[in-house]
């Protein structure tokens, strides 16, 4: 059996230290099938590393190779590219979601599986690569991957033709999948949910003392994009509020300063929280947060940037909180990995996080853009350690029970067989067992 996993066109193509959540996702879910079918990992080509290259972290005879495409065809393409959507050559569907998008790193990909062999073709995200796959690739198994909301937004013929192509439409929240559905009655038959996952091996509760449940100085973490459809702004007015009551409380924000396109997204979303981040595309939206936060708190409330996972687990082990304030999530990894550590949370009733969060359980969800509620639910969460201690042992449950990469690759198996795709994982209990030990 031969997978090939297409990860996005900017996703390197090495394992994913610091990497985006689609390549840990697919890194993941290889490390875990290896043994049982071989495994080619599409990325871009990167300077520091060669177009091929094997996971040395596996065993001799189970190699996930890596195919760094090249970025070449797509530089001698930015002329027509330009011209394409100058002209908007396709006024059906924004640049973005053109044929025209990534064209030389879709096709290059397209041949190079054809030219394997490859049973499975597994897409993510990008719509726009099926027919290139598909016409080098007719008798493959072909899926599309999304961890966003691309396919329920854009023009419904264009897409349509898309998913005709298509052996699996796979979702990462059942927020995603279900609307596809409903969208593409005539495809339902083929869209299934398979979450992101953690590994709760690595991603574990602290085991000294740490500051957590602290009165004096509570720690709460953000970690994400920070970008106006992340709720960055309203979590700055909610710790604003928090800290009248716990004036020493301390709010650590994680992740890089990338904004996303307004045709991604603003453009797309017409729910009214959406359309009223308009605003914070025309000012840089890092400083314009730094610029909200009191002077007396400017101590208080810090900015690491962007941090490799293995640099993350301490924040998330000594936090009392992780909050995700999110305006569109079309799932929330980092509400499983605080979950995983035995971290409550607090989130918004937005997308696919209203199924990650046991609501009261787990955690405390809020409605999107509540600032009151935000700070309500967090100041409970901080002033109830025993029901935060709770709500963290139970985060851990519900981790293990459906969010470890064990349980994904379960789950991402099952729907390959309703394709007619059987990989043999299920030879013996106790060497299926050993080897997602291992790749642990």
């Amino acid at each position: 059996m031969k997978l090939s996993l297409v990860n996005q066109p900017w996703t390197t193509a090495a394992p994913p230290e610091g990497s985006d959540s689609t390549g840990i996702w697919s890194y993941q879910v290889s490390r875990r099938l290896v043994k049982y079918c071989q495994i080619t990992y599409y990325g871009c080509k990167s300077k520091l590393n060669p177009p091929q290259e094997s996971d040395s972290n596996l065993s001799s005879n189970s190699k996930i190779e890596y195919r760094g495409i090249s970025r070449r065809l797509d530089s001698w393409l930015k002329i027509p590219r330009a011209i394409a959507k100058r002209l908007n050559a396709n006024s059906a569907l924004p640049y973005f979601a053109s044929s025209w998008f990534h064209y030389g790193y879709g096709w290059q990909v397209a041949r190079d599986a054809a030219q394997r062999g490859s049973d499975i073709i597994h897409i993510h995200n990008h719509s726009q690569f099926v027919p290139i796959v598909r016409k080098y690739n007719p008798n493959a198994k072909i899926v599309l991957h999304l961890h966003c909301e691309w396919v329920n937004r854009l023009n419904r013929e264009a897409i349509a033709e898309r998913l005709a192509k298509l052996d699996l439409v796979i979702s990462c929240s059942d927020h995603i999948t279900n609307k596809i559905a409903a969208r593409f009655p005539e495809y339902a038959g083929i869209c299934r949910t398979v979450n992101n996952g953690v590994n709760a091996n690595y991603f574990v509760p602290a085991t000294k003392s740490c500051p957590q449940n602290s009165k004096d100085a509570p720690q709460m973490l953000f970690v994400g994009r920070i970008s106006p459809e992340k709720g960055v702004h309203d979590l700055i007015d909610a710790f604003i509020q928090v800290t009248a009551t716990y004036p020493d409380a301390v709010l650590t924000i994680i992740g890089p300063h990338i904004i996303v396109a307004k045709e991604m997204l603003f453009a797309l979303q017409h729910e009214p929280e959406i359309q009223a981040l308009e605003p914070y595309y025309g000012v840089n939206y890092l400083e314009y947060i730094k610029s909200k936060i009191p002077p007396h708190l400017s101590d208080q409330v810090i900015f690491t940037g962007s941090l490799p996972q293995e640099q993350v687990l301490p924040y998330y082990q000594q936090a009392d909180i992780v909050i995700n304030p999110s305006l569109s999530e079309a799932f929330g990894m980092s509400l499983v990995e605080a979950m995983a550590t035995q971290t409550p949370v607090v989130a918004t009733k937005i997308g696919g996080m209203t199924e990650v969060v046991n609501d009261g359980v787990t955690g405390l969800l809020t409605d999107p853009g509540d600032i009151q509620a935000l700070a309500k639910a967090i100041t409970k969460i901080i002033s109830e350690p025993e029901t935060a201690k709770k709500m963290g042992e139970a985060g851990r449950k519900r981790v293990l029970q459906y969010y470890t990469w064990e349980q994904i690759v379960k789950s991402l198996v099952f729907n390959y067989a309703t394709m007619g795709v059987d990989i043999k994982v299920h030879d013996s209990k106790k060497e299926v067992a050993r080897s997602l030990s291992e790749a642990n």
